[in-house]
């Protein structure tokens, strides 16, 4: 069983009670819920009973039986979520997961049924699975985007394309941008396509075919040739003018020349010094222009 530290760790005493984690325990789906409708729904005086006891004991035994009570709860709202194409057995397991953490927080003295309380967790939990299992790409990570993501189905008529008086209209109900609805119904609208997945035609190419492999466009590689591309350019101009004329002769004589840089002896004869003196210049030109490009 997953652990989630928000669920009670329930004793399982019974197949039914393995299916609260685990529709699928029971053989099919259709068992399952056929096995949680039978179980007896609580009387409101049986219902707040248990609940004092989970809220001032944490009894587990009492827990389990408001839980097991309330599994074709969880049954129901699930079979809201099927549209979203994920399997009704998934989406029955996170709402149960929802109805546990309910329990855990219901508390009889506010005067609210668990179910009323608990259909809020519920929702939740299938929210969450469903906008991080929808799509291999996330489509919906803010407040107004979730908001969107689970209506705008609904409020679309035909699945046709929206018109700028629909989204208007869309954004003003659900007190969103209209740029929120424009992109969520463009996010709606695409499909995920395998890169390496074959097409059936010989004559034309998966997506794979048409990306470099020689890794040129490697993030590393790329932040690489800029960086190199900036010394040898604005850096390199940088690094240059803080040197004094005679270093940065000799620096572009020796270094930066197009037909194969000058020699020490060439230099010093031109400097009338010495061609260690050159070398020594030299030695200290680029240790202070490493210093320019470092800084």
């Amino acid at each position: 069983m997953t652990q989630r530290s928000e669920a009670l760790a329930l004793p399982q005493p019974n197949a039914l009670a393995m299916a609260i984690s685990n529709p699928g325990a029971l053989g099919t789906i259709e068992a399952y819920i056929s096995a949680v409708n039978r179980v007896p729904m609580l009387s409101a005086e049986r219902e707040a009973e248990l609940g004092r006891r989970v809220r001032d004991h944490m009894d587990l035994d009492a827990a389990r039986e408001l839980i097991m009570s309330h599994l074709r709860l969880v049954v129901s709202v699930a079979r809201h979520y099927l549209g979203y194409g994920l399997a009704h057995a998934d989406l029955i397991q996170e709402g149960n997961i929802g109805l546990m953490k309910a329990v855990k927080r219901f508390d009889p003295a506010r005067g609210v049924r668990l179910v009323s309380f608990a259909v809020h967790w519920i929702k939740a939990e299938i929210h969450e699975y469903i906008v991080r299992n929808w799509r291999l790409v996330k489509v919906a990570t803010t407040k107004a985007q979730r908001k969107l993501f689970f209506n705008l189905r609904r409020m679309t008529p035909d699945g046709q394309t929206l018109d700028s008086a629909q989204v208007g209209d869309i954004a003003r109900e659900l007190n969103v941008r209209r740029e929120d609805v424009s992109e969520m119904e463009v996010r709606l609208s695409g499909r995920e396509l395998a890169l390496d997945a074959p097409n059936g035609d010989g004559d034309t190419f998966p997506p794979i075919a048409y990306l470099s492999d020689d890794g040129q466009q490697e993030p590393s590689r790329v932040l690489e040739r800029r960086a190199r591309d900036d010394l040898q350019g604005p850096g390199l101009e940088h690094a240059l003018g803080a040197l004094d004329a005679r270093s940065r002769r000799i620096v572009q004589a020796r270094w930066l020349s197009d037909d194969g840089g000058a020699t020490l002896h060439e230099l010093a004869k031109e400097f009338g010094v010495s061609a260690e003196r050159i070398r020594q210049i030299e030695g200290a030109a680029l240790k202070k222009m490493r210093a320019a490009l470092t800084a």
